[in-house]
């Protein structure tokens, strides 16, 4: 391992031990201080919890202008059924792989802790010729990007912007979809147990999930859907009341655990068991190419102390409301090829009180497409006699393919690789647009090293490409001597 790669890695594996899930970036955030100001930088934090560090020039770079090195404090907390890790206190326990860096049964957060490593490691390393450097730490981005809506006027002075959160070295990211979130709440509708039932546990897991902007068009299952779908195959050969419903854990990662707790008269038990062994078995023939361990598992139900479950009416709106909502994609873009243009993602469905909720998350680089998708997700829930309330959300980032932050960019790549970046535009959001739009003039470009799987307990970081990232970094900084 490169000796420059092995200094980012050990920045990253300390900020691995610092609890960060969304909303919860109290202590990274004092980390982050404590260490600029071990260091001798000026840095200070603003009432949403956004850092900005800023760096003096080194010898001959001292009147140009500041370059912004930006990435985000949170990462998305998601693991495996088996594992007990507490993302409140617990350290990610790495896994160092051969080429590959991954975690223990959780996700990896380097989106965006490799981010965070690799800007703290450039401005650390006295070998480094830079211009004044601006570290620009957000919170709450992958929520909706909270903290990037909340920065003020003058926290930053430059306009030179480069995002550290893409994901695949050799690729310059210039645009990015929008997007929103819609969150519906269904009234329930209860009645008694009757004397004699059987409760069953129906759950759909095994999935592989992912981010739901970067793999929504991978064809990979959501366990919602899909554990929506065998209820439809159960109701469709008895009567079934549901117990309790509950699926996903974030908004922005496809579900990849849902389950359902239902009851039936005893007699009919049989009739359950052959629905849902004969819906497992279509629907893994389905996603054969793609999710080889999805299973949908039927085991014997605890209702503990509940004395209804919902009315068989009540029962059929849950279905088909979770039936009806879109997921997945639902244009393609007509000007970029093999772009994916709007898309949905079912993201978790729970009861909490007398009330179904479900949350969707939409994106679209088109925002008319962004207020369609969403116009038919309320619809759904509409007809479903349910509320449904849309967040304001966060534009597109637009492409500026005549951006001289993206000329110096390919000029410096080529010179170091011997070949061309690809020059791209994502479905996922990022930072970009809302900072461009806070701060006139900003010209912006994300790049990132290589990160397979983000969002979920298979994301890994490629070891290799984060030297890569390194060289360029260093090599972009240095360009701006006069």
């Amino acid at each position: 391992m490169e000796e420059k790669t092995r200094a980012v890695l050990q920045i990253f594996e300390e900020i691995s031990r610092i609890p960060r899930c969304s909303k919860n970036e109290a202590a990274i955030g004092s980390w982050i201080m404590r260490w600029a100001k071990n260091r001798g930088f000026q840095a200070k934090q603003d009432k949403a919890g956004n850092i900005v560090i800023r760096v003096p020039a080194t010898s001959g770079y001292e009147n140009m202008a500041p370059v912004v090195l930006q990435g985000h404090l949170d990462m998305v907390c998601q693991k495996t059924p088996d594992s007990n890790h507490d993302f409140s206190k617990d350290p990610i326990r790495l896994v160092y792989e051969s080429q590959w860096l991954t975690a223990e049964k959780t996700s990896l957060g380097a989106d965006n802790g490799i981010g965070l490593a690799l800007g703290l490691a450039l401005v650390d390393d006295k070998g480094v010729e830079r211009p004044p450097v601006e570290l620009l730490f957000t919170v709450d981005e992958e929520t909706g990007l909270t903290g990037a809506n909340l920065l003020e006027p003058g926290f930053i002075e430059g306009r030179i912007l480069v995002n550290l959160d893409s994901e695949q070295e050799g690729v310059f990211i210039v645009g990015c979809a929008g997007g929103r979130h819609t969150e519906i709440s269904l009234p329930l509708v209860f009645s008694p147990l009757p004397e004699r039932c059987d409760a069953w546990k129906i759950m759909a897991q095994g999935m592989r999930g992912g981010h739901s902007g970067v793999d929504i068009h991978k064809f990979r299952a959501n366990a919602i859907k899909v554990l929506a779908r065998a209820l439809d195959a159960a109701r469709g050969k008895l009567d079934i009341s549901i117990v309790t419903v509950k699926g996903g854990s974030a908004h922005n990662a496809i579900a990849r655990h849902a389950e359902a707790v239902v009851i039936c008269e005893p007699k009919r038990s049989s009739a359950l068991q052959s629905a849902i062994v004969a819906f497992e078995r279509a629907v893994q023939e389905e996603y054969a190419a793609t999710e080889q361990s999805l299973t949908i598992h039927l085991l014997p139900g605890d209702i503990g102390d509940k004395a209804a479950s919902l009315s068989r009416e009540c029962t059929d709106t849950v279905i088909n409301l979770m039936l009806a909502i879109p997921h997945g994609v639902s244009e393609m873009s007509a000007e970029l090829k093999d772009h994916v243009e709007t898309s949905n993602n079912l993201a978790t469905v729970d009861f909490k009180g007398n009330a179904l909720h479900i949350l969707s998350s939409q994106r679209s680089s088109v925002m008319s497409r962004l207020s369609a998708v969403t116009g038919q997700i309320k619809a759904a829930a509409a007809l479903a006699g349910a509320e449904a309330e849309t967040g304001g959300g966060y534009p597109a980032w637009q492409p500026d393919m005549d951006s001289s932050l993206l000329k110096r960019c390919k000029g410096v790549y080529q010179n170091l690789f011997g070949k061309e970046p690809l020059v791209e535009v994502i479905h996922a959001g990022l930072e970009c647009g809302i900072i461009s739009s806070k701060y006139a003039g900003m010209d912006a470009i994300s790049v990132g090293p290589t990160l397979e799987n983000p969002h979920s307990p298979d994301e890994r970081l490629y070891i290799p490409s984060v030297g890569r990232i390194w060289t360029f970094l260093v090599e972009l900084l240095k360009s701006y001597r006069a």
